[in-house]
């Protein structure tokens, strides 16, 4: 069966120049040329962007390219792995997002109200750790106290409090200061771990809709390749 470009991109929405673009920057293996210099498509082409426009949500756009050209050099193995690496990703996130739900489960209020500030060395004696811990961690971002204004020390609020505990939860679970910045950045946004719920429950979803459509990215692959000699 013979396509032209506008059959490949009729069946997405594209523009011709789109599916064009997608053969010279190697997502769709080469074309063959008619007499008068047009190309000439044929069903491998159509499950090739298939498989490209499935592994984007999947894989986002720049790795589902790499994926897509990797395979057509004939290299799959490195297409594989590719895959294997978004795979371990994902696994990562939910780990993380585990963790976080773990950590703000040890946020539970506590029996007796907490101080409303509190210094650096009494912050770092209650959690086992060194002052000098504290100060990384406010050099990384996580955590910025303020500082009185007669003496310089470092002055802690509440929510300073419960975003150095949440930060030392994570660390204890493996997770990098960048990560658990990022964490932390969530929970203020938020406005503190009860209306981080519901940005949880997205988290989980967005988990969710990403593994789908590995499954849905995978299975079009795998039609692409079981299509490319024929």
């Amino acid at each position: 069966m013979r396509l032209r470009p506008i059959d490949l991109a009729r069946e997405h929405g594209l523009s011709t120049q789109a599916v064009r673009n997608y053969e010279d920057a190697g997502i769709l293996p080469s074309a063959e040329r008619s007499p008068s210099g047009y190309r000439v498509y044929a069903p491998r082409h159509a499950a090739a962007l298939r498989a490209f426009l499935a592994l984007i949500p999947a894989h986002g756009y720049a790795t589902a390219g790499a994926i897509m050209r990797a395979v057509n050099g004939d290299a799959v193995e490195e297409a594989l792995r590719l895959i294997d690496e978004s795979h371990t990703q994902l696994a990562d996130d939910r780990r993380t997002l585990e963790d976080v739900e773990e950590a703000l489960r040890d946020l539970a209020p506590p029996s007796e109200p907490e101080p409303g500030v509190t210094f650096i060395g009494p912050l770092a004696r209650r959690l086992g750790i060194r002052p000098a811990t504290l100060r990384k961690w406010e050099r990384a971002g996580l955590v910025v106290p303020q500082r009185d204004p007669r003496t310089g020390y470092r002055v802690y609020t509440s929510a300073d409090v419960r975003d150095v505990l949440l930060a030392h939860q994570l660390r204890r679970g493996g997770h990098g200061l960048e990560q658990i910045a990022r964490v932390l950045e969530r929970v203020r946004t938020a406005g503190g771990p009860e209306p981080l719920q519901a940005t949880l429950r997205e988290w989980h979803d967005r988990l969710t809709a990403r593994g789908r459509a590995m499954l849905a990215g995978a299975a079009a692959l795998d039609t692409y390749l079981g299509s490319r000699h024929t």
